[in-house]
């Protein structure tokens, strides 16, 4: 029998909610406030906890964020009153999984809890998978070009979010590689055999994503029964109209927990919610795991290993992809573009200049011009920067990640190392 813990300082509270869950068929068990709800949990895991906002001395917020550090596949439902709906949204970006509006309907009640429950309950499953997603996501690293501290803050935050259920999202500019990083979290998590449903915002028209996702009933359209068991990717969630971001949350209280959702953005989507060009409510939904992908531009010291990447993908009808490499007058020219197409633009001059060269060893003068004509360098300062950050990180990997042998190699500071 599936186990309910319901918090909230009002014992006549506890005495409805019992009355009205007991009967479908969960066992219930009380706390008077977020303490001793811990505690409880802390002695007795419960399938689902059922919190009012409003306690003291510790509150819903509260005790939501302690029990996820407990245990982070806990599913949470927080009750609030019609005035502090506000912070009860806020409580999805620290992980709830929903919330309900006194005065709720019983219907309403059940519905959320038996969601709850199989939420947790696939949590579980995933737990004790014989092959752990972490483990899955290893297979991928290599997709994951770069040595330099984002690329490897990038490769962590790959590992941690295989092995969760938990809805990402991607933010970064056009071609930093949101899709691909997308697609490697869906192989890692839920395997390559899964269904990914891929949804561009920004190309689907109104009526397409309405019968898709929304479907008749506003409870999921044939793309949503599409993802079951996988994964559904809005791409450029960014660029969904105000209104059907709204008819989206009803979608993902009631479906989001059959699939694993992806979205990504080019904007900052925060920002958005501040000046209300973005459903608060959604964003929070989609952004309890974010990931920022960086630009090309801040990530240098990464372009040579990308550019053998791309090279070694290219088709040369004299020369193996191996054997093809660009000389150093070449690099320098293309570690001081700035790139404004990031990895997209990067992959487009590489492979195509692989495909046609004649020589093995690309020169600086075989470069577009408009890499090697660029209108103002690289500050000195910049480039030198790029140069010694280059250089600590081979130091660093030569001593095995010691950032203290390595400081005392290089004669110079920890602190230096960044």
């Amino acid at each position: 029998m599936a186990s309910i813990l319901i918090v909230d300082d009002l014992l006549s509270i506890h005495e409805m909610l019992d009355a009205v869950i007991q009967p479908t068929g969960f066992a219930t068990a009380f706390a008077t406030d977020g303490e001793m709800a811990l505690a409880r949990y802390r002695s007795e895991p419960f399938d689902v906890v059922l919190a009012d906002i409003d306690m003291k001395p510790v509150d819903g917020i509260s005790l939501l964020k302690q029990l996820k550090v407990h245990d982070p596949n806990c599913a949470v439902i927080i009750m609030t009153a019609y005035a502090s709906t506000e912070s009860a949204i806020l409580a999805l970006k620290y992980g709830a999984f929903d919330y309900l509006q006194k005065p709720f309907r019983v219907d309403e009640l059940i519905a959320t809890l038996k969601r709850a429950l199989e939420f947790r309950r696939q949590s579980i499953d995933r737990a004790s998978q014989t092959t752990a997603p972490a483990v899955r996501a290893q297979g991928f690293e290599q997709r994951l070009v770069g040595r330099s501290a984002k690329a490897m803050r990038l490769l962590q935050q790959v590992r941690k979010l295989a092995a969760v259920r938990t809805p990402v999202l991607l933010q970064g500019e056009p071609g930093t590689g949101r899709s691909t990083v997308a697609e490697i979290l869906h192989e890692a998590s839920v395997g390559t055999d899964a269904p990914l449903v891929r949804i561009d915002c920004s190309l689907s028209s109104e009526a397409n994503f309405r019968a898709g996702l929304l479907g008749e009933n506003g409870l999921g359209g044939n793309w949503v029964a599409s993802a079951r068991g996988g994964t559904l990717l809005l791409k450029d969630l960014h660029a969904l109209p105000l209104a059907l971001q709204k008819d989206l949350v009803a979608v993902l209280r009631n479906t989001a927990h059959g699939f694993r959702l992806m979205c990504t953005s080019a904007v900052d989507l925060e920002k958005r919610v501040d000046d209300g060009t973005f459903h608060d409510e959604l964003f929070y939904r989609v952004a309890s795991l974010p990931i920022a992908l960086p630009a090309v531009r801040e990530r240098p010291e990464d372009i040579p290993d990308f550019i053998r990447h791309f090279t070694q993908s290219a088709t040369n009808s004299q020369f193996e992809a191996a054997a093809i490499a660009f000389n150093q007058e070449a690099m320098e020219v293309l570690q001081a573009y700035s790139w404004p197409g990031n990895l997209t633009e990067m992959q487009q001059v590489v492979t195509g200049l692989a495909t046609t060269t004649d020589t093995r060893l690309i020169t600086a003068q075989q470069l577009p011009p408009r890499l090697r004509d660029v209108p103002s360098w690289t500050p000195l300062s910049a480039y030198l920067a790029m140069q010694e950050r280059q250089y600590i990180e081979r130091a660093l990997q030569a001593h095995g990640g010691d950032r203290a042998a390595t400081a005392r190699a290089l004669n110079i500071d920890i602190a230096r190392l960044g």
